[in-house]
């Protein structure tokens, strides 16, 4: 046990990371498979297929526009018709309004979440504390938190209403996206744009934390302004994931789509993290916090 221990320790700390907040990155896990000199060619290298992943509308002006080319061995969309999922979550929320919530001028705090003692994944472990606003709105955000003591296994989840923040209180969580892998510990936090898959490993096992969900926008550093050009956070803190992928059959996959605080799921045959290269300024991240006080 201790020598396993000791391997995935080692494994959580080789990770290699792309650095920069809002930079325009380029990613590549096979020499060659990012096409040169145009986004969309009629045949991409290796034969694979090109997407792109938008986070504004494609007329935002330049300065605002967040966008990420795709490079995957098979189209995203190459899946089942979504339904909703069975049995419902019923502990998520996003439309916040006088039917689903209230309001008390009373100071609440909240004690530390017990963990379930049955298996329980990061999906079905999360759940809603409070929030404002609507996801359809574009407008708002919410507060939820996780408590869960397995990996999810032969699935991923897609946010559609908006960016997840994630902040683990207790375990590290291995994070698979579709940029590549992020390994979030305590003491550091995750943001997961709008829009991508991706799946949550529990390597300590029993685990817990906290996500911060905004709809309509995205996470944007402080302005300096009067403290100087030096402070806060520093954009090279910032950790954005190597390209990875993974390729082969995976009967049964399914994708979790979270759409109106309502959970669907759809079938598929492979696995959504076949992104063999990308390029663009959209893209899951991390950073310690310990760096957002310099």
């Amino acid at each position: 046990m201790a020598a396993q221990n000791d391997q995935l320790d080692s494994s959580f700390n080789d990770l290699d990371y792309l650095s920069g907040f809002g930079n325009s990155l380029e990613s590549e896990a096979i020499a060659g498979a990012l096409p040169r000199g145009q986004n969309s060619p009629l045949l991409c290298p290796y034969g694979l297929y090109a997407e792109q992943i938008s986070g504004t509308s494609f007329t935002a002006p330049r300065k605002l526009n967040h966008r990420s080319w795709m490079y995957r061995i098979k189209p995203s969309v190459t899946h089942e018709p979504f339904a909703p999922r069975s049995p419902s979550h019923g502990k998520l929320v996003s439309e916040f309004n006088d039917s689903n919530s209230v309001t008390t001028p009373t100071q609440l705090r909240w004690r530390p979440v017990d963990i379930p003692d049955g298996p329980t994944d990061f999906v079905d472990g999360l759940f809603t504390v409070c929030g404002a606003g609507s996801s359809f709105l574009r407008h708002g955000y919410a507060i939820h938190m996780y408590t869960a003591n397995k990996s999810m296994e032969n699935c991923a989840l897609c946010n559609a209403d908006g960016d997840f923040l994630i902040v683990p209180q207790k375990g590290r969580l291995w994070i698979t996206t579709e940029c590549g892998k992020l390994h979030v510990s305590p003491g550091e936090i995750a943001v997961l744009p709008q829009g991508f898959r991706f799946s949550v490993e529990m390597p300590d096992g029993p685990s817990r934390g906290y996500v911060a969900e905004i709809f309509g926008t995205h996470f944007q550093l402080p302005d300096l302004g009067p403290i100087g050009a030096n402070g806060l956070a520093a954009s090279r803190d910032f950790l954005v994931p190597k390209a990875w992928f993974e390729d082969g059959m995976r009967p049964g996959y399914t994708i979790v789509q979270k759409y109106g605080g309502e959970l669907f799921t759809a079938k598929q045959d492979f696995s959504p993290f076949n992104v063999v290269a990308w390029h663009g300024n959209y893209a899951p991240y991390k950073v310690g916090l310990k760096l957002l006080s310099n």
